[in-house]
């Protein structure tokens, strides 16, 4: 149950488009007694879009992503729409719906886009408070001119936001570096739809090794599995020589790969030069996603810096799967724990293969790490992002009455 008592906020939320993510949120906070929100999409992507974004592969989600909660689609006139171009979002009528709408807070999702400026303009000409959620995080790689370019511009707006919403410590660390009030810092973390992957574990964990199968993999080896699209910052290839290394050793592992993208050709060659008994399953939309969860023992995200969050290890942490994950994935200080998963250093693939190694021993770890990852993943829930987002909201209109 949510905390019914304060007043009732009415709250305007706009975002880039629809994004798989953050629907169930979107319908918690809906569901709030203490918050009336609405949701202005400023694009509908394109199953080409979607392409284009790293899975090359044209597709729709396949579970809903538009119900429980009142949403609108603004009439963007960009020229060349994109959900990856400042210019590609502008939706100039945002300015009078918020003039219009007697909001008590509007909250943007980033500011990397020509809409979240029109929104907040208007906002402050309205006077409604203005928050603002993202993922960024300091160690996303940055050539020096660009970092010191945003290091001049951002201390000129990122203190000036009512309220800065943090998904996990780094984006904290971020906030505050740009000259954020802490205490107007506020934990909103990232989550994802535990209804649905909580469902899909108890429905499928009982057909692990029919699901190993359909996939060639061996049912009593120790299964890693990859999620993500096949681009550089994901680093597939890590992930790859991680499991040949170990097959290398001896031990009884299998890797399962999920995705796509352009560096499918690089992987399939050096699954074949180096005889990793790696699978890859293609593709899963949301609905396929869970069979792979069920099948495997330890996610592994082998990211570099531009993975701001890590989206997959929240999926997983519900199946009671531990994450190796990279240190310079922006989960890393927040999703793994001594006795829940492990992290290790960017790109040493040496030090992956003996992280991976302490779990090939057998089902002892596996076991014990299973309830302690599920425990862990309580503090990531809905829940906990509704609650820091009413939080938000009290202080920043306290403050502004």
């Amino acid at each position: 149950m949510m905390p019914s008592s304060g007043p009732r906020r009415r709250m305007a939320i706009v975002v880039t488009h629809p994004i798989q993510y953050q629907a169930s949120w979107f319908r918690a906070l809906t569901a709030s007694p203490r918050l009336d929100i609405e949701v202005f999409f400023c694009h509908d992507a394109r199953p080409e879009e979607q392409a284009g974004a790293g899975f090359d592969v044209q597709f729709t989600w396949d579970r809903p992503l538009l119900e429980g909660y009142p949403y609108r689609f603004l009439n963007n006139i960009a020229r060349q729409p994109s959900i990856a171009a400042f210019n590609g979002l502008n939706t100039p009528e945002i300015g009078e719906i918020i003039r219009a709408g007697y909001y008590d807070a509007l909250l943007v999702n980033g500011w990397n886009y020509r809409s979240a400026w029109q929104a907040f303009i208007a906002a402050r000409r309205a006077g409604v408070p203005v928050m603002v959620r993202g993922d960024s995080q300091l160690h996303t790689p940055r050539h020096p001119a660009k970092r010191l370019a945003k290091e001049l511009l951002y201390r000129q707006f990122i203190p000036r936001f009512s309220a800065c919403l943090a998904v996990g410590s780094r984006s904290r660390e971020y906030y505050l570096h740009y000259g954020a009030s802490p205490d107007r810092v506020f934990l909103v973390p990232h989550t994802v739809d535990e209804d649905f992957f909580t469902a899909e574990r108890d429905r499928l964990r009982p057909h692990r090794d029919e699901l190993r199968r359909c996939w060639d993999l061996p049912t009593s080896a120790t299964v890693f599995l990859f999620v993500g699209k096949f681009i550089p910052k994901k680093r597939p290839l890590d992930f790859v020589e991680a499991v040949a290394g170990l097959a290398g050793r001896g031990a009884p592992v299998a890797g399962l790969m999920v995705g796509d993208g352009p560096l499918r050709p690089e992987i399939e060659s050096l699954i074949a030069a180096t005889g990793a008994p790696v699978h890859l399953t293609g593709f899963l939309n949301q609905s396929g996603i869970p069979r792979a969860y069920a099948a495997s023992d330890v996610l592994v995200l082998p990211s570099d810096g531009g993975e701001t969050w890590g989206l997959v290890v929240n999926e997983a942490m519900l199946f009671g799967i531990p994450a190796v994950v990279s240190d310079a994935a922006g989960c890393a200080p927040d999703l793994t724990a001594p006795g829940a998963g492990a992290t290790f250093p960017m790109g040493n693939v040496d030090v992956l293969v003996d992280r991976l190694s302490t779990y090939t021993d057998g089902d002892q770890r596996l076991r014990a790490e299973s309830d302690a990852v599920r425990i862990a993943a309580e503090r990531w829930s809905v829940r906990s992002a509704v609650l820091g987002l009413t939080a938000a909201v009290d202080a920043i209109t306290f403050h502004a009455n």
